[in-house]
């Protein structure tokens, strides 16, 4: 059991006073980073929001590459608080989808920016000359902010979205993504 578990056991809804100093967001190459970033997606999209039941999961998880974000604790890997994944539908055409932050660090140390930014910069390294979204609507202002365009509206599993298009030209390729980015905490938004 991490800290973090240990903090937040199966808790999405409290906050806490504790705040990693760092964060690493990386392609996920462990299998315990994979299997937590599977369990933060259940916890957010099918316990807090409620748009799947059980699972989320589909047949893009076969293909896609997920990306996760640690948290760190005495200079080592301890949770995984974040995840997204990537996937290319044809050459060139690349997807972001599942974009999850537990909900204790929403708002520490840029989580959800840098794992897009890593999302797209690593897709644009192999080749991606269009990266799109279906980005939820309370969402859309943060990924406007992160020069990505909306396109259209769209109701998905009985929600408002809007399909969205990142600017390639403010997301310079990443050729590292298993080394990825470090952002540090912020703490909390008063």
């Amino acid at each position: 059991m991490s800290c973090l578990e240990a903090l937040f056991p199966e808790r999405l809804d409290e906050p806490s006073d504790f705040v990693p100093c760092e964060f690493r967001v990386k392609w996920a190459a462990g299998r315990w980073e994979h299997d937590s970033a599977m369990a933060l997606r259940r916890a957010v999209f099918c316990a807090e929001q409620g748009i799947f039941a059980g699972d989320d999961r589909d047949a893009v998880d076969g293909e896609a590459q997920l990306i996760v974000a640690q948290s760190f604790v005495g200079g080592a890997p301890d949770a995984v608080v974040g995840t997204v994944r990537i996937h290319e539908a044809e050459p060139g055409l690349w997807w972001g989808s599942r974009l999850a932050v537990h909900a204790a660090f929403r708002h520490h140390g840029r989580i959800g920016a840098t794992l897009i930014r890593l999302a797209v910069t690593s897709a644009h390294a192999r080749g991606c000359r269009t990266f799109l979204a279906q980005v939820q609507s309370q969402n859309v202002a943060m990924f406007e902010r992160l020069h990505w365009q909306a396109l259209k509206s769209q109701l998905l599993h009985g929600r408002e979205h809007h399909l969205m298009q990142a600017d390639l030209a403010h997301y310079p390729p990443c050729f590292d993504p298993y080394g990825g980015f470090v952002t540090r905490s912020t703490g909390p938004r008063a």
